[in-house]
């Protein structure tokens, strides 16, 4: 029996030598927090409107046109507040009347309760996935957006990202791309708005949205400002698109936030891009689902190996082991964030693999979850 009060120490030389394994916010590199101390009074603390913080907004801009290899016309959108807050942007500034979307988990359904609580908007469509499984949406009639996450944060669930067949020529495809922007790879012309928070992947802090725009996308926005729709100014995605122009946001950023993205960026893309990113976390992953494959005592939560995250592995574990405990021991040793979603409720631990983690501590944790398994 495993005493909690004093849980038992792992032996040093197996603890991994970063111990953060958090599926959001998730672990910023130590070079990134070096970058950040060295740029001192030259960008922090300074004007957002001046030359050194939009100096810095034009290298995040520039360096995901390079790391996503924008097609012609497709423009890199910043504002204030995170996925949650582009949810509303999107439901003011990209629906024409409908929304289709599919949800598997937390992300995808707030999205979709977003669009179906407005009350200028027709009523959403929406494909309910079990979660564990993925899902898109299938083309609808009267459907101007359809929309779902490329990664499911909650249950390690991830989706291939491909224009659905059928849809109208005019449709938009939103993605959310918060938990797999610069772990996965993805063909962003088969997308129209590919937006993310930077607080996972990006090695960055939340309070901030991303969004890839297609020209088509850009259009719709603009369509619908001029339509005479009421928006809100701090909502008003017009607005971001001419001050991203601008390499400035509509209102006061975090620069520190934007120092941590634009250093993460330019270490993916010096490494060799989204295609080096994303076979990295998939070697990571790909530790934790064989651990689990061979284990007597665990699974992968998601059955479908097509449908398991890269970069965020939910391992389940049969009644013989309190996986709460596990975390709890972990912990104590230093090794963190492995707790699953609260919403879940299962007996399960949550591993992120991003990009920023070293294959070499994965291997590392996965030998420290032996050592507790064997003395439980």
């Amino acid at each position: 029996m495993t005493d909690t009060q004093n849980p038992m120490k792992i032996p040093a030389e197996l603890l991994p030598a970063d111990g953060r394994f958090g599926s959001g916010p998730a672990r910023v590199r130590d070079a990134q927090m070096q970058a950040l101390s060295a740029a001192g009074r030259t960008v922090m603390g300074t004007s957002h409107r001046q030359a050194p913080v939009k100096d810095l907004v034009g290298r995040v801009r520039t360096g995901l046109t390079e790391l996503y290899d924008l097609p012609a016309g497709y423009e890199v959108v910043l504002g204030n507040g995170g996925s949650t807050v582009f949810w509303d942007v999107a439901a003011f500034g990209l629906v024409r009347n409908r929304a289709a979307h599919s949800q598997f988990g937390e992300f995808g359904s707030k999205f979709a309760k977003a669009t179906r609580t407005a009350p200028f908007l027709d009523e959403s469509v929406v494909v309910d996935v079990a979660p564990g499984s993925g899902g898109v949406p299938t083309a609808v009639e009267g459907a101007d957006v359809y929309a779902w996450p490329h990664n499911e944060t909650s249950t390690g669930v991830a989706t291939r990202i491909e224009r659905p067949a059928g849809i109208d020529d005019d449709a938009l495809v939103l993605i959310d791309a918060t938990s797999a922007a610069g772990g996965l790879d993805v063909d962003i012309t088969q997308t129209d708005v590919y937006y993310f928070a930077p607080q996972k992947n990006m090695g960055s802090d939340g309070g901030l949205w991303i969004a890839i725009m297609s020209p088509r996308a850009i259009a719709r926005a603009q369509e619908i400002k001029e339509s005479g729709r009421w928006i809100p100014a701090s909502l008003d995605l017009v607005t971001a698109i001419d001050n991203s122009r601008k390499n400035q946001t509509y209102n006061t950023p975090s620069v520190a936030t934007l120092l941590l993205l634009a250093e993460q960026i330019e270490w993916i893309n010096g490494n060799g891009g989204l295609s080096w990113a994303a076979e990295r976390t998939a070697t990571s992953s790909g530790l934790v689902y064989d651990w689990a494959a061979d284990s007597d005592v665990a699974t992968p939560y998601v059955t479908d190996a097509a449908d398991r995250s890269s970069v965020v592995c939910t391992i389940d574990f049969d009644e013989s082991v309190d996986a709460a405990t596990v975390a709890k021991i972990l912990r104590a040793n230093g090794v963190v964030d492995v707790e699953p979603y609260r919403k879940l409720g299962r007996n399960q631990l949550r591993i992120a693999t991003f990009v920023s983690v070293d294959p070499e501590d994965v291997k590392a944790l996965l030998g420290c979850l032996d050592y507790v398994l064997s003395g439980m």
